[in-house]
């Protein structure tokens, strides 16, 4: 509040500003404590984050001004400085200091602000009465063995059943619109006065995705943005798929009325992986391992011919 106060004073004054904030439920600054604010010394504590900033500064400019939170507390341990992970995460976000990421952030919601949105028709009121009548939609990203794949997923609220999900290696609107046709097809019903919330999102509020929801009587609702209240449920569905190993094998997803498109790798077969195990020149024991013991006298002759044509290095 000191800080509000601070950048309008110039323009409305200490004492209208104070008088009109005391009277909201977050007022509880009085003109004769913001002036004691001001003029009151530093305290202990501002005298030793003050010293600490300046240690921290110097730290993450000598390593390249790349280090973290995690890495600069171990660095700062290691020059003799204690410091609390907490505190130092406080003090290097009053610094605007950031350690550096490897590769690009993943943004699933790219919202429009000068596109024209539904209206907020939960509000955070994440209850329903029967099937059918909330439905919250959202969009994730899960970490696979060869990149990023991207996940849709729509929840009914009464049951917290999953009704339909997508999984494609892309974020354009064919995304959530095969999970919203999927869950169209699993409930197979005319779904008038269903309530579809979302996130603002330029693939829910796409004309293709609109025009579906208007199709079987769905009335779109969109949450706030950079939120992360809303649309708590489907959240925890997403979150769940994010904490499991990175699936070997995804599915397409699924179209109305039509069953899964089928599977597809994201990494080669494990018989079509190299298998440096496999030559007896490299791994000359693992062909006396899987040798019967009726034959392990000709698989020890076999590699006596092997050293003897100039294989002595078998690693």
């Amino acid at each position: 509040m000191i800080r509000f106060v601070d950048e309008h004073r110039d323009r409305f004054g200490v004492e209208p500003l104070i008088s009109v904030l005391r009277a909201t439920d977050a007022g509880f600054l009085s003109v004769s404590g913001y002036y004691a604010a001001k003029t009151r010394p530093p305290s202990a504590r501002q005298i030793a984050d003050a010293a600490l900033c300046e240690q921290i500064s110097a730290v993450h400019e000598a390593n390249y001004s790349v280090y973290g939170v995690r890495k600069m507390r171990s660095a700062l341990h290691r020059a003799g400085v204690p410091v609390g992970r907490d505190h130092l995460a406080r003090l290097m976000r009053q610094l605007g200091l950031a350690g550096v990421r490897r590769g690009r952030p993943k943004r699933t919601t790219i919202a429009d602000s000068a596109a024209a949105r539904p209206a907020d028709l939960v509000r955070r009121q994440f209850h329903a009465a029967r099937p059918n009548q909330l439905w919250v939609c959202d969009l994730t990203y899960i970490r696979t063995w060869v990149g990023f794949a991207y996940l849709a997923l729509v929840v009914d609220v009464y049951s917290r059943r999953l009704v339909g999900w997508a999984l494609t290696t892309h974020l354009r609107t064919d995304l959530p619109l095969e999970a919203l046709e999927m869950a169209v097809w699993a409930r197979n019903d005319r779904l008038d006065g269903l309530i579809h919330h979302s996130d603002a999102g330029s693939q829910h509020l796409a004309i293709r995705y609109t025009d579906t929801l208007a199709g079987v009587g769905a009335l779109p609702s969109v949450g706030s943005v950079g939120d992360s209240y809303d649309c708590g449920r489907v959240h925890h569905r997403s979150d769940q798929g994010r904490v499991d190993p990175p699936p070997r094998t995804v599915a397409h997803g699924r179209t109305a009325g039509i069953r899964p498109a089928g599977v597809h790798r994201l990494e080669p077969p494990p018989s079509a992986r190299p298998d440096r195990h496999a030559h007896p020149r490299r791994n000359p024991g693992r062909l006396l391992r899987s040798t019967p013991a009726t034959r392990r006298g000709d698989a020890v002759n076999e590699l006596s011919l092997y050293r003897s044509q100039g294989a002595s290095d078998l690693t």
